[in-house]
């Protein structure tokens, strides 16, 4: 039997007929599976998403390590506590510890001569400046003079006694005439005494019209010069500071004061140079200004060139020691509501801590109240973090000594 190729072509209609059937039933059949595939897939995605979030919970799966990861690093610092060495820094001005004035204590007269100079040094009963005594120098003269008189009347007095004194033992004077001549030679002889005073009086005021030192120091003004009249209103003429002493009137504020006393040790450098002077205090002044709310410490200073009265100064005094933690300025932070570091929990967050900060050293400020030393304290970017934020800390103790 020969096969036919038209034999595929004359299908009949039953055929035809029977595959268009199929087809259709075939489509109904997907529609009809399609919405529970479509459920299929969102109960999937549902278990997925329940599954991520109970491993987020439990701090065991891989999300929770990615999440580490990503915190930021941040170096942290156990401040401790050590032994600091308290130190007040403070300014002032330089000036005599002892000044004395020194003007005209005679009836004054017109100056001669002024033969010393500001910045030396004098000593005690040296001449700082001469009065002209012409005429008390004549005064002087006539006493000297009426002494001489006083003495001749005297021994007048005391001879014409002595020679009366003879005759009454021959009965020519009477005994009136003794007690008279007695008197006569008394008066002479207190004559002499009045006139012997009356001549150390004007000497003594003579001396009076040199203006001399009082006592041994620098000369730190010369308010006179040769030819000017002066008296006793004129007002100092000279100031001396007494044995060459100074001091620096240190303004400290009220709080430090309470730290100070007398005899602690203090360095002072005048403005201008790099030289310091060892001083310590001698008196702190029993009030504070109402103003500035300021006080004033006293250290005195021993006589140095380069330290002129009048001058600005500062002062570093030692406070004492203090037990407290030091921090680098990098670690702490302030705003409106003070001074705050950030510290580290155990939870690796970062939890804000108020602090009160004291002196501050080459090593760092110290830590006043606020830690105890044994915190893990954020020692940068503190500005950057927020409270509660997770962290990646990273220890740096040897960043501490340099304030790292």
């Amino acid at each position: 039997m020969n096969y036919q190729p038209n034999e595929i072509r004359s299908d009949t209609p039953a055929q035809v007929h029977g595959e268009s059937l199929s087809t259709v039933e075939y489509g109904e059949e997907r529609k009809s599976k399609l919405p529970w595939i479509i459920l299929g897939i969102l109960i999937v995605g549902a278990l997925v998403a329940a599954w991520y979030f109970m491993g987020s919970g439990s701090g065991t799966a891989t999300p929770v390590a990615d999440r580490d990861e990503q915190a930021p690093r941040i170096t942290v610092v156990a401040p401790g506590a050590g032994t600091i060495q308290g130190t007040i820094s403070a300014t002032g001005t330089l000036a005599a510890r002892r000044a004395m004035p020194v003007g005209v204590v005679g009836e004054g007269g017109r100056v001669v001569a002024v033969p010393v100079e500001q910045g030396q040094w004098v000593n005690a009963g040296q001449v700082l400046a001469s009065i002209d005594r012409s005429v008390q120098s004549q005064q002087a003269r006539a006493q000297a003079a009426q002494i001489e008189v006083a003495r001749a009347d005297a021994s007048l007095a005391q001879s014409n006694l002595d020679r009366a004194l003879q005759l009454v033992e021959r009965g020519f004077i009477s005994k009136a005439d003794i007690d008279r001549l007695t008197a006569t030679r008394d008066s002479a002889r207190a004559r002499v005494s009045v006139a012997q005073a009356q001549l150390a009086e004007l000497r003594a005021r003579n001396a009076r019209l040199n203006i001399v030192a009082p006592a041994s120091g620098l000369l730190l003004e010369r308010n006179v010069e040769p030819g000017q009249t002066v008296s006793a209103g004129s007002g100092p003429l000279f100031t001396i500071a007494r044995g060459g002493e100074l001091e620096l009137m240190a303004q400290v504020g009220e709080t430090d004061l309470a730290q100070l006393s007398t005899g602690v040790q203090a360095t002072v450098i005048p403005a201008g140079t790099d030289k310091s002077f060892a001083g310590q205090i001698w008196q702190l002044e029993p009030t504070i200004n109402a103003q500035t709310r300021q006080g004033t410490a006293r250290i005195s200073l021993p006589y140095a060139p380069e330290l002129r009265p009048g001058g600005f100064a500062t002062a570093t005094i030692q406070s004492g020691t203090i037990v407290a933690p030091m921090l680098p300025e990098s670690a702490i932070l302030a705003d409106d509501e003070g001074s705050f570091v950030y510290i580290i929990d155990a939870d690796n967050k970062a939890q804000r801590r108020s602090v009160t900060t004291g002196i501050v050293t080459n090593s760092g400020i110290a830590i006043n109240s606020g830690l105890d030393g044994s915190e893990k304290v954020v020692l940068r970017a503190g500005g950057f973090l927020t409270e509660g934020e997770s962290v990646s800390p990273q220890m740096a103790e040897a960043e501490t000594s340099t304030g790292g």
